[in-house]
């Protein structure tokens, strides 16, 4: 629809200006959820009095707002989400009388017809004298002119709050809110020097703003954590994501972060402008030669055997201690792995999620299938030895197309169900318990060679 609104009476630049952001600061915790604290310098009479809070967050939750200033009290606060535009205004006319301006093409001559609004759905429907007529989008240039703006339509996102002031003047007022539509996450990017044993790690803070409102020059604070919300009445909320692997044995260092409760903060150094649909990247982690090792897994599940070899899962795997490692509590984001070509050039590797991990944890990312490095498990034997005992026999080929050794860590699972008892009767390497249901071996396997494991479990149930 090509028709132009113009407003005949509009506010002020000043009136829109008055009461604009002050010193904000942002919160933002990791769940799609900001606290916003804006302190404003407003003009106040004595008694009641109404006053607007223009570029809130258009995604406010009312019902958290606080309003703190000497010598105030709130009666009653509104939040106007209404958002002025073309449709909007056309939308809010229905019923009234505007002005209708047509251009002829050839002349440039103007042409005005008062036309009362009669619907606009799916268009716009005008009576016009005795004729009903519908505004097409016929490539005419064609303008409307309202006379005002509506009282509930805003050019931004408004708050109004009723006050209570003992005393004239101005003051600070001190603005808080909850808002979801702010969020971060942290993403990793690591060079890892396989020769070496040795990884570099840059951490970047990731923010998005979609709240329709900019927050300039906000002083902003990160929180590693998720506050617990009240439940919501008659209302749907979905699983939680599953959580993330990546840490084989949590830390136990503390980190040298402030602390919030039990959550890490992140503050941003210097003040940043938060602009609405945006997205902003602040490094917040930069390590240099941290140690670090390549290492090959293979799990096998309970009687599996495959007809193919399957690949074993390659896993980088390092520590955020102070002592060699990334001496960092790191908050849960994406870690992307690159290491040098012949050439020099970095190469993407492979990615995976951690969790929020103290100082101190042993962390292990699978970051793709080994190419070269093959696994075969086989059930050679199974047969009853007893009214309730079973022996299986398997036996695992290990290959390697590589020409320098490696250990691949084979794990066997589905060891205990709950209503069963294995044990291993006999095995070709020593393997470890690693828990009630999983036992582990470390299997060297030689450069361009292979190594067959065998073991014999009995099973009771």
């Amino acid at each position: 629809m090509r028709w132009l609104p113009l407003l005949l009476l509009a506010p002020s630049a000043a009136a829109l200006a008055q009461g604009a952001q002050g010193d904000v600061s942002v919160t933002i915790y990791n769940d799609d959820l900001a606290l916003v604290q804006d302190v404003r310098q407003i003009a106040l009479p004595a008694g009641r009095s109404r006053q607007e809070f223009p570029d809130v967050s258009a995604m406010i939750r009312p019902e958290t707002v606080s309003l703190n200033g000497q010598d105030i009290g709130i009666v009653e606060q509104n939040f106007d989400y209404d958002l002025l535009s073309p449709d909007k205004l056309m939308e809010k006319a229905v019923g009234q009388v505007v002005t209708i301006v047509r251009t002829n093409p050839g002349s440039g001559a103007e042409t005005r017809e008062q036309a009362r609004v009669l619907a606009v759905n799916g268009g716009v429907v005008l009576q016009i004298g005795q004729r009903i007529e519908v505004l097409r989008d016929d490539g005419l240039p064609v303008r409307v002119i309202f006379d005002k703006v509506p009282d509930n339509l805003r050019a931004r996102p408004t708050l109004s709050v009723t006050v209570e002031s003992a005393r004239a003047g101005t003051r600070a007022a001190a603005l808080s809110y909850l808002t979801p539509g702010i969020g971060w996450k942290a993403d990793y990017v690591a060079l890892f020097d396989e020769k070496a044993g040795r990884i570099d790690v840059q951490g970047w803070i990731t923010l998005t703003n979609r709240t329709g409102t900019t927050f300039a020059n906000a002083g902003t604070l990160l929180v590693a954590g998720s506050p617990q919300g009240a439940p919501q009445p008659q209302r749907w909320i979905p699983a939680p994501p599953p959580r993330p692997g990546g840490i084989r044995n949590a830390g136990t260092q503390s980190a040298p972060r402030e602390r919030l409760g039990d959550y890490y903060l992140y503050p941003l150094k210097e003040r940043t402008t938060i602009a609405d649909r945006q997205t902003k990247q602040v490094s917040f982690l930069d390590v240099s030669g941290a140690a670090a090792r390549k290492a090959y897994e293979y799990r096998v599940g309970w009687l599996a055997t495959n007809e193919e070899p399957q690949s074993a899962d390659t896993v980088l795997k390092f520590s955020s201690s102070a002592e060699g490692g990334l001496g960092d509590a790191l908050p849960a984001g994406t870690v992307r792995v690159y290491m040098r070509d012949a050439r020099g050039s970095p190469q993407f590797i492979g990615e995976n999620a951690i969790p929020h991990s103290p100082m101190g944890s042993e962390l292990a990312l699978k970051t793709g299938d080994a190419f070269d490095v093959k696994a075969k498990p086989v059930v050679e034997a199974r047969e009853r030895i007893g009214t309730s005992r079973w022996r299986t026999t398997m036996r695992y080929t290990l290959t390697n197309a590589r020409p320098d050794a490696v250990t691949v860590d084979l794990v066997q699972g589905g060891l205990d169900w709950g209503w069963s008892d294995t044990r291993i009767a006999s095995e070709s390497l020593k393997s470890e318990r690693q828990a009630s249901d999983a036992t582990l071996w470390h299997v060297p396997v030689p450069g361009n060679g292979e190594t067959t494991l065998t073991a014999t479990f009995e099973t009771r149930y």
